[in-house]
C-alpha cells in the first residue's frame, strides 16, 4: 500500500474490489520471443504484493509500541495478551484477490489456446494445399527437364557427328596438302637432281640456292636428302627421272648426279668448317652454333665434332710431352710411388678441370653434345692418357729384373698401383661432369689390360726378388758381425752360433708387409670373388713359402750349430782316450761344454722366434686372407691345408733341433756325472763324523747346469711342444742318472747321500710339470732305501713298495755287503 499525501494510509481493496479495480487482460503476443513464466508471474502479483508488505511492516512497529507502559517499563505477559485480542485481522488479506485474480487468468488462458489451435487447423489446411500446389509443379518440371535432356541429348549426338565429319574432312585435307607439299617437294628435288647429273664435275649451273650464303642450311638440307635418293639405287631413280621429267640423258642413270653430289657437300662441308674455325677463334658462340646445326645433317657433325675435338689446346704434343715431366719429375732420378701418384692426381685435376670448361662451350654450340662429350673424353683416355701411361709403366724384363738399387720389379708394381687408381679417380671425374653414351671404365681396362695381364707372374717374382735381396742383406751382416768379432772369441768356444744370423721376427714381419702391399694391389685390379680369391691364395702362398723357407733355415742354422758343439764333444772324448794332459783336457771339455750350453740356447731363441712368426702369419690370415678367401669354399680350404702343410714342414725341423737340444744337455750332464762323482760320495768311512746333509758336488752342478739352460726351454717354449720336450728331457735324465749309479757301490751312509741326490734332482723335475716324469722320480727317491735298511729288512721293503722291484733287483746288487751278507740267496725268492 501506498501511503496518501496527508499521511494516511489507503484502506485494503475487498474481494469485488479487486476483480473490478485489477482486471487481468492477457494476449497471445506475451507468450511470443523469449517467453519467461517467472516473469509471467512477476507481472501478475507484483501489483498486490507491496501492499502486503508495508501493513506487515506497520502492524509489527505498533505491536513493539504498545508493549512498553507509560511509565517506561514493559507491559506483563496479560496485558499484551489482553491487547492482542483487541485485535482481529486476516493474516494475508491480499489471497482473495490473488485467487480471483489467478482463477480469471485461466480463463484468459484457456481463451488463449482455443484461438492458438484455431490458428494452427487453418495453417496446417493452408500447408496442405500450397504442399499439393508444390508437387504438382514439381512434377511437370520434372517433366519438362526431361524432355529438355533429351533435346540436349539428340543436340550432342548431331554435334559429335558433325565433328566427326570435320574432323575426317580435316585430315582428308591435311593429307592432300602433306602429298601436295610433298610432290611439290619431289619436283623441286628431281628438278635439283637433275641440275647436278647435268655433267659431271659442273656445279656452275645449280640454282641460286646452292650459291646463296644466306640459304646454306637449306641447300644442306636438300644435298643431304638428294645424297640419299641418289644412292639408293641409281638405275631405278634413272627410270624414274626418266618417265617424269622425259630427259633423255638420265637413261645413263644418276652416276653424275652422286659424284657432283658428294663434290658439292664435301665443298659445303669445307667452307661450313672454315667458317666454323673463324667463329671459333673469335669466340662467337652464336656463329659456332649456327655451323655445328647446318654441319649435324652431315653424317650427324661428326666431322665437325672431331674437328672441334683435334683442335683443342689439350692435346697438343708439347702439352702431352710435359705430362710425363710433371708426374715423374727429375728424369735422371728413380721415380717414387707416391710423389708420382701426387703428380697424377695434380694433372688429372687440370685435365678434368679443363673438360668441364669445354663441356660449357659444347652443350652451347653443337646440337648433340653428349656425342661431343664422348668424342672428347675418348680423346683424352686413347691419346693423352695411353701416351702418359706408356712412358710411366714400363713393363721390365723377368729374365733379367731390375735391381734392387733400381727400384726392382717392387717399383713397377707400386708405379703400377698408383696409375690404375689415379686413372680410376679421372674416370670417376669425368663421368660426373658428362661422358655420353661412352664406357669410360671398359676404355680404361682396355688401357691397363696388358699389364692385367701378367700381373700376377710379376707380382710373384717381385716377392720372390725382395726375399732373395733380404737374405743377401742378413748374410753381409752375419758376415760382417762374425768378422768384427774376430777368432779369439770363437777358439774359446764362447758362442758357434753368434757366427751366422738368427731367425728375426722382425725379418718375418717385412715377409707380412710385402704380402699385404701385393694383396692390396690383388684387390684393386680386380673386382670379381673368384678371381680376387686366386690371386689372393696365390700371393698368400708366396708368404708361406718365404717364412718357411726362412724358418727352416734358421732352424737348420741353429742345428748346425748344436752339430758343431757335439763335434767339439766328440773331439774331447777322443782326446781324453789319447792320454792328453789334464789341463788341455780340462779346458777342452769346458770349451766343448760352452759351446753345447751357447748352442742350446740359441736354437731355444730360435724356436721361440718361430713361434712367434707363425703366430704373425696365423694372425694375419685370420685377419685378412680368410675374408677374402671364404667367398670361395674349395680355394678356403685349399690355402689352409697349404698352410698348415708349410707350418708342419717348419715343425719337422724344430723337432729335429729339439731332439739335438736333449742329446747336448745329456752329454753334458753325463760329462758332469763323470768327472764330478767320486766314488768315495756313496761309500763314506765310518770315521765318527756326522753325515753330511748336503747332496754331492756332481748333483749340485747337474742341477745349477740344468737349472741354467732350462731357463731359456722355459721361455721358448709353451704348450704342448714345452710338455712334450721336458717329458722326453726327464725320461732321458732318469735314464742317465740310473745308468750312472749302477757304476757305484753304496754302503748305508751312501745310500743316505744317494737319497739327498734324488731330492734334489726330484725337486729340480717337479718344475717340469710332467707327471709321468713326477712318478718315475718319486720312485726313485725310495731306490736309495735298499742301501739303508738292515739286510733282514731288504725283504719287507720290497714288498711293502713293489713299484721298485725291478730296479731294487738291480740296485740291491751295489750293497757293499751283497757278498758278505749273502744278499742273493736271502732275496731269491723276491725275484
Amino acid at each position: 500500500m501506498k501511503e496518501t499525501k496527508d499521511g494516511t494510509r489507503s484502506g485494503r481493496y475487498s474481494k469485488a474490489a479487486s476483480n473490478d479495480s485489477y482486471p487481468i487482460i492477457l494476449n497471445i503476443d506475451d507468450f511470443k520471443g523469449d517467453f519467461s513464466y517467472d516473469a509471467l508471474f512477476g507481472k501478475l502479483v507484483n501489483e498486490l504484493l507491496p501492499s502486503y508488505l508495508e501493513d506487515e511492516t506497520e502492524a509489527s512497529e505498533l505491536s513493539w509500541a504498545n508493549d512498553a507502559m507509560p511509565s517506561g517499563h514493559l507491559r506483563t505477559h496479560s496485558e499484551s495478551g489482553k491487547f492482542s485480542q483487541g485485535i482481529s485481522s486476516p493474516l494475508f488479506p491480499e489471497v482473495d484477490a490473488l485467487l480471483s485474480m489467478f482463477k480469471n487468468s485461466c480463463l484468459q488462458l484457456v481463451d488463449l489456446r482455443k484461438q492458438v489451435d484455431e490458428k494452427l487447423y487453418d495453417l496446417k489446411k493452408e500447408v496442405a494445399t500450397q504442399d499439393s500446389k508444390h508437387r504438382k509443379t514439381l512434377a511437370e518440371l520434372e517433366k519438362g527437364i526431361g524432355g529438355l535432356f533429351d533435346s540436349f541429348a539428340r543436340l550432342d549426338s548431331r554435334i559429335s557427328s558433325v565433328g566427326q565429319t570435320a574432323a575426317k574432312i580435316g585430315d582428308h585435307l591435311q593429307s592432300a596438302d602433306a602429298q601436295r607439299e610433298t610432290a611439290s617437294q619431289t619436283i623441286d628435288l628431281i628438278k635439283y637432281l637433275m641440275e647436278f647429273n647435268s655433267s659431271p664435275g659442273d656445279l656452275m649451273e645449280l640454282s641460286p640456292l646452292f650459291s646463296d650464303d644466306s640459304r646454306v642450311a637449306e641447300a644442306a638440307s636438300i644435298a643431304q636428302k638428294l645424297r640419299l635418293f641418289a644412292e639408293q639405287d641409281p638405275g631405278t631413280q634413272g627410270m624414274a627421272v626418266s618417265s617424269v621429267v622425259g630427259n633423255t640423258s638420265a637413261s645413263r642413270g644418276l652416276d653424275v648426279a652422286v659424284a657432283n653430289l658428294q663434290d658439292y657437300c664435301n665443298e659445303l662441308e669445307n667452307k661450313l668448317l672454315t667458317r666454323f674455325d673463324a667463329a671459333s677463334q673469335k669466340r662467337d658462340l652464336p656463329s659456332m652454333a649456327e655451323c655445328a646445326k647446318i654441319l649435324s645433317q652431315f653424317n650427324r657433325g661428326t666431322s665437325v665434332m672431331q674437328h672441334y675435338v683435334g683442335l683443342r689446346p689439350m692435346f697438343d704434343l708439347e702439352v702431352m710431352n710435359a705430362d710425363a715431366n710433371v708426374v715423374l719429375g727429375d728424369p735422371d732420378s728413380q721415380p717414387n710411388p707416391i710423389n708420382v701418384g701426387v703428380g697424377l692426381s695434380s694433372l688429372f685435376n687440370e685435365i678434368t678441370d679443363t673438360v668441364r670448361k669445354e663441356a660449357v662451350t659444347i652443350t652451347a654450340v653443337f646440337p648433340f653434345p653428349n656425342d661431343v662429350m664422348s668424342i672428347l673424353v675418348q680423346r683424352v683416355l686413347e691419346d693423352r692418357v695411353t701416351k702418359l701411361l706408356e712412358k710411366l709403366l714400363m713393363k721390365p724384363s723377368l729374365a733379367n729384373p731390375p735391381t734392387m738399387e733400381q727400384g726392382g720389379l717392387a717399383l713397377y708394381l707400386r708405379m703400377l698401383a698408383v696409375a690404375y687408381e689415379k686413372t680410376h679417380d679421372l674416370s670417376r671425374d669425368l663421368r660426373s661432369v658428362g661422358c655420353g653414351d661412352l664406357d669410360v671404365e671398359g676404355l680404361i681396362e682396355s688401357l691397363f689390360l696388358p699389364h692385367k695381364d701378367t700381373y700376377l707372374e710379376y707380382e710373384q717374382a717381385s716377392l720372390k726378388q725382395l726375399y732373395k735381396a733380404k737374405m743377401e742383406e742378413l748374410g753381409i751382416e752375419s758376415q760382417l758381425s762374425s768378422e768384427s768379432r774376430g777368432t779369439i772369441g770363437r777358439s774359446k768356444g764362447a758362442s758357434i752360433a753368434s757366427t751366422q744370423h738368427q731367425i728375426s721376427v722382425s725379418v718375418v714381419t717385412d715377409f707380412v708387409r710385402w704380402n699385404e702391399e701385393a694383396i692390396s694391389r690383388s684387390t684393386l685390379f680386380s673386382s670379381q670373388t673368384a678371381t680376387i680369391a686366386a690371386t689372393v691364395r696365390a700371393v698368400f702362398t708366396c708368404l708361406l713359402d718365404q717364412v718357411c723357407q726362412y724358418i727352416k733355415e734358421g732352424l737348420e742354422r741353429a742345428r748346425d750349430s748344436l752339430g758343431e758343439a757335439a763335434a767339439m764333444r766328440e773331439r774331447f772324448v777322443l782326446g781324453t782316450s789319447v792320454g792328453r794332459r789334464v789341463a788341455a783336457v780340462t779346458s777342452s771339455a769346458e770349451a766343448a761344454a760352452a759351446a753345447g750350453e751357447s748352442s742350446f740356447k740359441s736354437f731355444m731363441v730360435a724356436v721361440q722366434r718361430s713361434g712367434s712368426s707363425v703366430a704373425i702369419v696365423q694372425q694375419y690370415f685370420t685377419n685378412s686372407i680368410s675374408q677374402l678367401l671364404l667367398p670361395v669354399d674349395a680355394v678356403y680350404a685349399a690355402s689352409c691345408e697349404e698352410m698348415a702343410s708349410a707350418m708342419s714342414s717348419a715343425e719337422g725341423s724344430a723337432c729335429k733341433g729339439l731332439q739335438q737340444c736333449i742329446d747336448t744337455v745329456m752329454a753334458e750332464v753325463e760329462r758332469l756325472l763323470s768327472t764330478e762323482q767320486k766314488a768315495t760320495d756313496y761309500r763314506s768311512s765310518d770315521d765318527g763324523i756326522g753325515p753330511d746333509h748336503r747332496a754331492t758336488i756332481a748333483c749340485t752342478r747337474v742341477v745349477a747346469y740344468l737349472s741354467r739352460v732350462l731357463e731359456a726351454a722355459f721361455t721358448a717354449l709353451e704348450g704342448l711342444n714345452k710338455q712334450a720336450f721336458l717329458t722326453e728331457l726327464g725320461n732321458r735324465l732318469h735314464k742317465g742318472l740310473m745308468s750312472h749309479w749302477e757304476k757305484f757301490s753304496f754302503n748305508w751312509s751312501g745310500g743316505l747321500q744317494l737319497k739327498r741326490d734324488t731330492t734334489e734332482y726330484a725337486e729340480l723335475v717337479r718344475s717340469f710339470n710332467a707327471p709321468t716324469v713326477d712318478e718315475k722320480f718319486e720312485l726313485l727317491g725310495i731306490l736309495p732305501n735298499v742301501f739303508i735298511v738292515a739286510p733282514e729288512s731288504l725283504a719287507s721293503l720290497v714288498e711293502a713298495t713293489p713299484s721298485i722291484r725291478k730296479d731294487a733287483q738291480r740296485f740291491v746288487q751295489l750293497r757293499d755287503d751283497y757278498k758278505s751278507a749273502k744278499l742273493a740267496s736271502k732275496l731269491s725268492s723276491l725275484w
